[in-house]
């Protein structure tokens, strides 16, 4: 027997990955998202029975009371997501990331578990050399990682929730975005054949989306020992700097040039190698590698040949 689960954003690049992987699971789906991208994402999930759909905005506190109280768990994709978009819209990204959050973990029951997805950029900039951890001290430089560590806070001390600091995805999904680090450097390869680098000894890490997917999976199935508590969720054989990412590209498009820029700044300066220990010791481990995801891209930009699928 399925949970009944609510995905606010859920037509966005997690959630065209994730909603098909929990219907799949057996459980009963509702995306509610604005489709302010045009997106299709979720078309091949229409047939499916026990796929439900609404067209509304995260932040509306009525069609959310309306809503609610059918739910066992409640997923919040709904967000502006990256430096660019969150610089350009500041209020919408305030409301959205964590105004949403405050409404829905008040109008949510106790009862009902919340698994929401943050980010390790909350980090900001960490010591070299040393792994961040979920113990270490969160202090994020932009507005995107500024919001989303303080829903965080507000879902964690609200109680029965799971949050996962995700590392930067990465992978082919049905809403495709090119503007995150390896989908835009591996897009730069493959069209461009070369990249310009600012701050290239930058530090990261990566989880590919279908990874964070089953993370969202193994959290619902172990939710009892898990709840209450945030997880790093990243690749643990994958904290690069921006140079070195550029290499294992340059491994699958030897005509891929590398040029490392003398002056200028990267406008996302975080840098930082994260632990996944904390998730690994639950039982779960990522099995879709940097080198796979890399490969799967070079396909998939066989297929797509424009922007539209960024946010910015």
């Amino acid at each position: 027997m399925g949970f009944n689960i609510l995905v606010t954003g859920g037509a966005g690049y997690l959630g065209s990955m994730l909603v098909p992987s929990l219907l799949a699971e057996g459980h009963n789906v509702t995306v509610m998202d604005t489709f302010i991208f045009a997106q299709n994402s979720l078309l091949e999930c229409c047939a499916h029975e026990n796929f439900q759909i609404i067209k509304g905005d995260a932040r509306d506190e009525g069609i959310l009371k309306s809503i609610l109280p059918k739910f066992d768990i409640i997923i919040p994709l709904a967000a502006l997501v990256g430096a660019p978009l969150c610089s350009r819209d500041a209020i919408g990204t305030v409301t959205t990331n964590r105004d949403a959050i405050e409404s829905l973990t008040r109008l949510a029951s106790k009862e009902q578990k919340i698994i929401y997805p943050t980010t390790n950029s909350g980090y900001g900039i960490g010591e070299q050399g040393i792994f961040c951890t979920e113990e270490t001290p969160l202090r994020p430089i932009s507005t995107y990682g500024k919001t989303k560590v303080e829903a965080e806070e507000i879902v964690l001390n609200r109680g029965n929730a799971i949050t996962f600091r995700l590392a930067t995805v990465f992978g082919m999904a049905p809403r495709m975005r090119l503007d995150l680090l390896v989908n835009d450097f591996t897009y730069r390869a493959f069209n461009d054949r070369f990249i310009v680098i600012f701050e290239g000894h930058f530090k990261r890490n990566y989880i590919h989306i279908r990874d964070v997917a089953r993370a969202f999976i193994h959290a619902i199935n172990n939710f009892d020992r898990m709840k209450n508590e945030a997880y790093n969720v990243g690749l643990s054989d994958a904290n690069l700097s921006k140079l070195e990412l550029c290499a294992k590209i340059k491994e699958h498009l030897p005509n891929f040039t590398i040029m490392e820029a003398p002056i200028g700044k990267d406008p996302d300066q975080r840098d930082y190698i994260i632990s996944n220990d904390k998730i690994e010791a639950t039982g779960y481990k990522p099995i879709h590698s940097l080198d796979m995801g890399i490969k799967e891209l070079i396909k998939g930009y066989t297929i797509i040949t424009n922007s539209k699928y960024s946010n910015v």
